[in-house]
């Protein structure tokens, strides 16, 4: 073989690999420049670190292609195999119109509405006096509510909403980077300046120290009332310790553990926990949220007194009750999406937690998008990165979907009667929780594709061709959604009666019956009873047995069964008010044995290539992601003072 030039790039691999000389001109190192970053594709070097890709889903990408019977993928990130290499100039095409790495002049063909075109330009060409009558409008609004309902009437949530209007019109003529520029400029001359004179070595101690700190003071300082004691808080704060001590044990490589993203998902976590409980202005916005959730209800009462009558809507009846509003919502989350700003608010998401816990971009993208729109759906945001995931990335995307819940579900379980406040802040805490628990059960050792960016392709092969065709294509989603969870609490359901059947016969010949029959509930009680105690559930009667089975019940079954039992068995109306809430944060998410073959199904589909690493990180996800909203029950169960405020809302 020839020496190689100075401009080759030799690869650190055996012979035996199949290895040769590249003699990529891309790849010499006089053509290096150093910038902090990982990557050095032009779209990686945006000020906020995210990029929306065009036409991902015909593969126009740096990503290299997959071979679907490789089952060593990993990320090689060699260009002249991904398609896209352009021999002559020796580099990969850049579309400076579609910001991001991709074969000029590609394309991808989809149905488009010939309509939208007309008023698409008309609407660019006076979009100026659009956004300008949509900021008056809602000024007006704002200062008419304030003057006439001032005393009578919560100010915050008016004051957010014009506020959020207003930044979003405003940002939309001045680039972002006014406000971020000097924001960055502050924090290097402050916190990383002040970080610089602290030893390396003492850096992660002295923020677990500080963490753990915030946590003892923010639980205990405040006073106590009813069960929720200070003995109370300490038992929850042990089974916080317990879960992460338990996770570092059994971590894949402890070695290698990130604690910057464990700690500060920690103390992320307790942050909004504190806002939600103790904070009067939090509690307001996230009820204003639920209220929200809530009228979706009646929304979708209009449709289902039309379909059948009014008397129908009166109904306490699951399939009448929250069957409708699940489609509603889902068709509605469509239409947010089409209009963009559901990955508007998701790229927001994303980017703080890659910012602050120095995750991938693809991890940060599924764990923000995760509880608004569901375990499958996220994954389906990185559809062109699945396959060349890191298997730590496989673990948190999986982890992501199984510590929370979809907004779909949610508004079934609001139906339900469950408290919204809850349900919507364990869903928020779950991402930095989700995160912090899955690199500490396990741990990057891999290289990825997505550091030091954040990448939110743009799904043009299921596009709607307009507005209408998106709600249609959501009602349509939404009625399989529904349809999917009424067959699945009937089969399990009559699956749980079975197995107790059997249990029952059997226990009877060794004269286990009479109040306390041989069931399956029974046994998870017993078997999570330790986990109930961890979670600071009140040791008064047979709390911690109770709530121990409607864990057990989640796991096994699902938390639509737990949810129901909590809401409607008479057997669960006598828990304490603080039990209660616990119990609602603890079952809040999707970590279950039937959402464990969904997940499995799902990447394997977007990736046959890497259905067995999946497969190999699919129970330790499971675990995490149970033990990610375990932490949240617990953190709960340390903060809230004013548990009837938490109480079920009773069903209409």
């Amino acid at each position: 073989m020839a020496d190689p030039s100075p401009a080759t790039h030799r690869h650190n691999a055996s012979p035996e690999r199949g290895f040769v000389i590249n003699n990529d001109p891309a790849l010499d190192t006089a053509r290096e420049h150093d910038h902090g970053r990982t990557h050095h594709a032009p779209s990686a070097a945006h000020d906020d670190n995210v990029t929306y890709s065009k036409n991902t889903t015909a593969e126009p990408s740096i990503i290299p292609a997959q071979d679907p019977l490789d089952d060593n993928l990993r990320r090689r990130g060699h260009p002249e195999k991904s398609g896209h290499y352009d021999e002559k100039n020796g580099a990969l095409n850049y579309d400076p119109e579609k910001g991001s790495l991709s074969p000029i002049g590609a394309s991808v063909t989809q149905e488009e509405d010939p309509q939208r075109h007309g008023f698409s330009g008309f609407y660019k060409k006076y979009r100026v006096f659009f956004h300008a009558a949509i900021w008056l409008l809602f000024t007006g609004w704002w200062i008419a509510s304030l003057v006439l309902h001032r005393n009578d009437k919560n100010w915050v949530v008016p004051f957010l909403l014009y506020l959020c209007i207003t930044i979003r019109i405003i940002t939309l003529y001045i680039p972002i980077t006014v406000v971020t520029k000097p924001m960055h400029w502050v924090w290097n001359n402050t916190g990383v300046r002040f970080t610089s004179y602290i030893p390396e070595k003492l850096r992660i101690p002295l923020g677990a120290a500080l963490v753990i700190a915030v946590i003892i003071v923010g639980a205990f300082a405040s006073e106590e009332s009813q069960d929720n004691t200070r003995a109370n808080r300490a038992v929850s704060l042990f089974g916080l310790l317990v879960f992460i001590g338990g996770l570092w044990a059994t971590s894949r490589n402890r070695a290698l553990v990130n604690w910057h993203t464990v700690i500060v998902g920690m103390l992320v976590q307790f942050i909004v926990a504190l806002f939600v409980l103790r904070t009067q202005v939090g509690y307001d916005i996230f009820d204003f949220v639920s209220l929200l959730a809530r009228e979706l209800l009646h929304f979708a009462a209009l449709g289902l007194a039309f379909l059948t009558s009014e008397e129908t809507t009166q109904l306490t009846w699951f399939l009448t009750g929250v069957i409708p509003p699940i489609i509603f919502f889902v068709a509605f989350v469509q239409l947010l999406y089409y209009w963009g700003l559901i990955q508007w608010f998701i790229g927001k998401f994303a980017v703080f937690f890659f910012w602050a816990m120095k995750v991938s971009g693809a991890e940060a993208v599924v764990a923000a998008a995760s509880p608004f729109i569901g375990q499958g759906e996220s994954a389906m945001l990185i559809k062109p990165f699945v396959a060349h995931l890191t298997q730590a990335e496989l673990h948190q995307v999986m982890c992501s979907g199984f510590a929370t819940i979809a907004g779909s579900v949610l508004v079934a379980y609001i139906g339900l009667g469950i408290n919204p406040q809850a349900l919507i802040s364990s869903c928020v805490m779950s991402i930095p929780a989700s995160l912090a628990v899955s690199k500490l059960r396990f741990p990057e050792t891999e290289e990825t594709l997505t550091a030091g960016r954040v990448v939110i392709p743009d799904d043009d092969e299921h596009r709607a061709a307009n507005s209408l065709h998106a709600f249609a294509n959501g009602a349509w989603l939404g009625l399989k959604i529904g349809g999917m969870i009424c067959a699945t609490i009937l089969c399990i359901l009559a699956l749980i009666g079975l197995i107790d059947g059997l249990l029952t016969w059997w226990g009877r010949y060794l004269n286990l019956d009479g109040d306390y029959d041989l069931t399956l509930e029974l046994i998870l009680g017993y078997v999570c009873y330790p986990v109930a105690f961890l979670l600071g559930v009140s040791r008064q009667g047979s709390d911690l047995l109770k709530v121990g089975r409607l864990i057990g019940i989640k796991l096994i079954s699902n938390e639509f069964v737990a949810y129901a039992l909590l809401q409607n068995d008479p057997e669960y109306a006598d828990l304490s008010p603080r039990s209660t809430l616990i119990a609602t944060y603890a079952l809040c998410g999707f970590a279950n044995i039937g959402s464990l073959g969904t997940q499995i199904g799902v990447l394997g589909q977007i990736s046959p290539g890497r259905s067995g690493d999946v497969a190999r990180v699919a129970v330790s996800a499971l675990i995490s992601g149970a033990i990610s909203t375990l932490t949240s029950a617990t953190i709960a169960g340390m903060l809230i003072t004013n548990q009837e405020n938490f109480a079920p809302v009773p069903q209409s």
